[in-house]
């Protein structure tokens, strides 16, 4: 009888492992697709491709369907197993994540909604800013972030939580521009507003990267780091 048992809660904790690994999976599937994306209406607005920003558009709404799955997903596994320690961490960092990764896709639609407007416009005052290095660093985070969950990889994490202060820096560069431009010619005056709509997206992407690579600190070391400078970071890591 006691072998029974045995042999049952290790069936239990096999299919349970399993169960936690399926929604890691479908978490980096989201994230990947959440990528593609970005990558797609930052490429689609500097080529001016209409039928891709399209495209970005019509496909947020698998993102959404996405979300709501695992949302799902993760409340059956919560009842079922009834979840603690890191295993709970894991799925509550699961639950967050996937609310980060649909504001990103969010933000890419709203990025090739912007371009669709402003190409379709053709006007002659349009300033010249330059976002893409921007969105690279957008990119790179998000990356980083996806990298750090799947390999549950604290300094990964770290690393994405310090480029933030960067990017934010890209940002305020961006609005100094923009500001310049309106003020020496009124006539750039709608355009910059728009351009400066699609800066501050790239720079939320930025912050949800940020968000899920804090996320995972959280999951595998236990610590609630969210609205600590990355110096208090580094300092209270230390400590563990």
């Amino acid at each position: 009888m006691t072998e029974t048992r045995t042999t049952l809660q290790d069936h239990t904790s096999k299919q349970f492992d399993l169960e936690l690994e399926q929604l890691r999976t479908r978490v980096l599937q989201m994230g990947g697709l959440v990528e593609q994306q970005v990558s797609r209406a930052i490429r689609a607005l500097y080529l001016g491709d209409q039928a891709e920003m399209d495209l970005v558009v019509r496909e947020d709404v698998h993102i959404n369907k996405l979300e709501v799955e695992l949302d799902e997903a993760c409340n059956q596994v919560i009842a079922k197993r009834q979840p603690t320690a890191i295993d709970l961490r894991m799925i509550i960092t699961v639950l967050k994540s996937i609310n980060d990764l649909e504001r990103i896709g969010d933000k890419a639609q709203k990025i090739a909604r912007i371009g669709a407007m402003l190409h379709s416009q053709h006007s002659a005052f349009t300033p010249d800013v330059d976002l893409r290095h921007m969105a690279d660093q957008s990119l790179q985070m998000l990356r980083g972030a996806l990298d750090a969950f799947a390999r549950l990889d604290v300094q990964a994490a770290v690393q994405v939580v310090h480029l933030d202060d960067e990017i934010n820096s890209q940002y305020k560069s961006v609005v100094r521009q923009l500001i310049t431009f309106m003020m020496e010619d009124p006539r750039t005056i709608s355009r910059s507003l728009d351009i400066m709509a699609v800066a501050k997206a790239i720079e939320r992407i930025g912050d949800h990267a940020k968000n899920i690579s804090e996320y995972v600190i959280y999951m595998v070391k236990g610590l609630n780091v969210r609205h600590t400078t990355p110096e208090e970071l580094d300092k209270e890591l230390s400590k563990v």
